[in-house]
């Protein structure tokens, strides 16, 4: 099952972390990436988006 992982700054400055594995949403969230950025995702490779860290875990 795969497991989408989000780090970010939460209101309080604190960074937090999310992890996503419902794969439904997992495949909401990469129809709204570009396509270079779902790219690196599938590879593997964390990527910044929109000041978020995003890394996919097959």
């Amino acid at each position: 099952m795969p497991l989408l992982i989000r780090k970010y700054k939460g209101n309080s400055g604190v960074m937090q972390e999310e992890r996503i594995d419902d794969p439904d949403r997992i495949e909401r969230y990469m129809r709204l990436f570009d396509k270079d950025d779902v790219k690196k995702l599938e590879t593997g490779v964390k990527t910044v988006i929109e000041k978020d860290e995003w890394l996919l875990l097959p």
